[in-house]
């Protein structure tokens, strides 16, 4: 498939640059096939699911990967800014870096105010000991282990996607407001946006209804914005990103289908995981590890019936997903409408259910 085959025109009007509050107020386009489209609310969810039915969610925790500094060579002082990216020891991490092509191995880093350097457990200083393309590099830290969280902690801003920071600053609201209520594991550098519309009350509602939730742990790197830059869909390479689903959580989805349950997972980044885990047999096994999938029409799902997701960019990966999951046309009919009836898209926007094709 081309790429321009997942192109649409989409309104700058049409990008939320904040959360619906409460959280569950957030809008809900039921996809299903041979159904026509409904308009709903994420705190309708209940009522469209059954007793028996299980939701898998993400619960990762996104960490404040933005990171301003100085590279510094000989005299020559330069600003950058990094993006982690994917943790790689406990003192190096790969990240994004502006401007990526003026660093070389060897740089010396500085991050922050200099004027914090009395604090040596805030001195967050790195070298990059690695380049690849696309302005990616490795970065080792000075500090490591929970100093070097603490520190990232007290230097960083969360990452707000590129569409968002480019309209406005980040800001205190954000660091509440760009993660889940069930958040547990560090290590993201983008939220499960899909995650984001839900609320305890929301939780206690689907348990009174018979609905079982599962928790399985996905690191979203800052890859998943990056564009794709092939014309034929086939030759991009996805960014691996690192995953567990421990065996109790197998064992817990594995039975829920075999009751007939439907197992629906909130967000693509546990869809990707339950897939990445699951066999040509459709059983979920524990899995522990990278994944790099890269789900495009014409993928057979293994071990999901249904999608909870935000509404995705033109020519990406997600957008490419959900086309897989529910059909292309489908997909294309459903945006159409959502862009028409003034919906709100991408990570802090309103969110769609999609029932699988087939």
């Amino acid at each position: 498939m081309q790429l321009s085959d997942f192109d649409f025109d989409l309104p700058e009007a049409s990008i939320a640059l904040r959360p619906a509050s409460p959280r569950d107020a957030a809008r809900l386009l039921v996809v299903a096939p041979g159904a026509p489209l409904r308009d709903l609310r994420v705190s309708d969810l209940p009522g469209e699911l059954r007793a028996g039915d299980m939701l898998v969610l993400n619960d990762t925790r996104v960490i404040p990967a933005r990171l301003k500094g100085v590279r510094h060579r000989g005299e020559s002082q330069v600003a950058v800014e990094a993006t982690l990216h994917r943790r790689l020891a406990l003192h190096r991490w790969t990240a994004f870096m502006r401007p990526g092509k003026r660093l070389a191995q060897g740089d010396r880093i500085v991050f922050g105010e200099s004027s914090d350097r009395a604090c040596l457990l805030g001195a967050l200083d790195a070298t990059v000991t690695g380049k690849g393309e696309g302005g990616e590099v490795t970065l080792s830290f000075d500090l490591a282990g929970p100093d070097l969280d603490a520190a990232i902690a007290e230097r960083g801003a969360m990452p707000l996607p590129p569409y968002i920071a480019a309209k406005r600053v980040e800001d205190e609201q954000d660091r509440t407001d760009y993660q889940t209520v069930y958040a547990e594991e560090d290590g993201s550098v983008a939220a499960p946006t899909a995650g984001l519309h839900f609320t305890p009350e929301l939780f206690a509602r689907l348990a009174a209804a018979g609905v079982e939730t599962a928790f399985v742990t996905l690191h979203v790197g800052a890859g998943t914005f990056l564009p794709v830059k092939t014309e034929v869909v086939a030759e991009h390479r996805m960014h691996p990103e690192w995953g567990e689903v421990d065996a109790a959580t197998a064992d817990r989805v594995n039975a829920v289908r075999q009751a007939g349950g439907r197992i629906v997972c909130v967000g693509t980044t546990s869809l990707r995981l339950l897939e990445s885990a699951a066999g040509e047999d459709g059983v979920v096994r524990g899995f522990n590890g990278e994944t790099a999938i890269f789900i495009t029409p014409g993928y057979r799902f293994r071990a999901v019936d249904g999608l909870m997701t935000n509404f995705h960019l033109p020519k990406s990966t997600l957008f490419m997903l959900v086309s897989a999951f529910a059909g292309l046309s489908a997909m294309r009919g459903a945006y159409a409408h959502a862009i028409a009836a003034g919906y709100r898209f991408y990570s802090y926007g309103d969110a769609s259910l999609l029932w699988k094709a087939g």
